[in-house]
């Protein structure tokens, strides 16, 4: 911001009533003022490219195109684009892939005002927010064995309840190989069964429910 330009602010974020509240908030704000507001990171994109705000606050988890894919779009044409990830979801996962798809900051939606505020300020600058606890996850993260591919194929599908043979069926391969790659899993994930597998899978945000 200059002395009479005030920080230009995108919002991206599925639900209105979570739009119009930033929005309000923000708008009180004398250096700060909200220039568009969209649902999905579909629009994310091509709003971005129209009004190349200053900071943008990046929901996660959209319809149509999600946060990471939008984050990932835009920072691929603008190398200098400064957003902030504003999520209800602190697994490990989901912050790793915030930022390495290019966000500078990552906030959950139950900080203080104040602390969004000086996130928006911070990253306006072209430097990084990112809290303790969301900094704490991330190295937690990096130092787990990270799941192939495949692995990762695999239990989404047992997310969603599909036994090994449904899961050979689906992925096209033998009954012994699904197998093979569950007991990765397992043992990656430091969990005994497949009910945990899931679990710790949706608490990380490796897999989601739809």
């Amino acid at each position: 911001m200059t002395d009479n330009h005030p920080i230009r602010i995108l919002i991206v974020d599925d639900h209105p009533v979570v739009r119009q509240g930033l929005a309000a908030m923000i708008d009180r704000e004398s250096d700060m003022t909200v220039v568009g507001q969209v649902s999905n990171g579909y629009q994310a994109v091509e709003i971005f490219r129209q009004l190349q705000p200053d900071v943008t606050l990046m929901d996660l988890r959209m319809p149509e195109m999600d946060g990471v894919a939008a984050i990932t779009t835009i920072c691929s044409e603008f190398a200098n684009a400064n957003i902030i990830v504003l999520t209800t979801y602190d697994g490990d996962e989901d912050i790793y892939r915030g930022l390495k798809a290019g966000a500078k900051g990552y906030l959950l939606k139950d900080a203080e005002p104040d602390e969004l505020l000086l996130a928006i300020r911070i990253v306006n600058t072209g430097q990084k927010y990112i809290p303790t606890s969301v900094g704490a996850k991330l190295a937690e993260r990096v130092g787990i064995l990270q799941l192939s591919s495949r692995e990762l194929e695999v239990i989404r599908l047992m997310s969603t309840g599909k036994t090994n043979q449904e899961i050979a069926a689906v992925l096209q391969i033998s009954e012994g190989t699904v197998k093979y790659h569950v007991n990765h899993i397992l043992s990656k994930l430091g969990v005994s069964d497949r009910i945990q597998a899931v679990i710790t899978a949706l608490k990380r945000g490796i897999v989601t429910l739809q």
